[in-house]
């Protein structure tokens, strides 16, 4: 089991791997479907660890749970992976988290090594409408989850307009995860289960903490 106890990995020389992949989000709450993707990106791009990497002030998403919890519960999720780190980079920037200027901190910092972005479907035909896109495609490679709704033809033909503006883009063939932090929100306020949805230790920290009872 791994020490979490250096979790800042934003200091120099702190990350020795030479391919390190990106699970960012919000994980409220981190759930089985994060550690199903971010395990099969992993397994598929051949990389040295995965760098889960909450966020902290996102200007996506508002009603977020406190950082402090979602830091905890990412902590549990991953505990049992040992390729598996926590990264306090975006959570402890001040203002809002753009994903450009991570990847240029992290690489400034650590020129030697190779960024994998990974990505849901929804994200990669959205990414243009994120803030500098290009320089994204510049430091990273990314990794997109394949959904079926959308279907791998449309996919790669998105894929092959953002290849063209400099993208690269591996995709992962992954069956569908039917899974949503907001699902897994609305079940445990109306009082159902959740333990097929989130690792056990979640689930109880969810339950301990009494989290996610009241709206949003």
């Amino acid at each position: 089991m791994n020490d979490f106890s250096v979790e800042n990995l934003s200091a120099k020389n702190s990350i020795k791997s030479t391919k390190v992949g990106i699970m960012g989000g919000t994980f409220n709450p981190i759930h089985n479907g994060h550690l199903a993707i971010a395990q099969k990106a992993y397994e598929t791009a051949g990389l040295d660890k995965v760098l889960f990497m909450p966020s902290g002030i996102s200007y996506m998403k508002t009603n977020v749970l406190a950082l402090s919890k979602r830091l905890d519960m990412v902590r549990l999720a991953i505990r049992e992976y040992p390729w598996f780190e926590l990264s306090l980079v975006e959570a402890e920037r001040k203002g809002n988290t753009y994903t450009y200027e991570t990847l240029r901190q992290l690489t400034m910092e650590n020129p030697s090594v190779s960024y994998y972005f990974i990505m849901g479907a929804d994200s990669l035909f959205h990414i243009e409408e994120w803030r500098e896109p290009e320089q994204i495609f510049s430091m990273a490679t990314l990794v997109c989850a394949v959904r079926e709704d959308y279907g791998i033809e449309r996919l790669r033909h998105k894929g092959e307009e953002l290849t063209r503006l400099g993208a690269k883009i591996i995709y992962l063939d992954i069956p569908k995860i039917p899974i949503s932090s907001t699902e897994i929100r609305a079940r445990v306020r109306s009082r159902l289960s959740i333990a097929e949805l989130v690792p056990k230790s979640v689930s109880e920290y969810i339950t301990q903490e009494h989290l996610y009872y009241e709206e949003d």
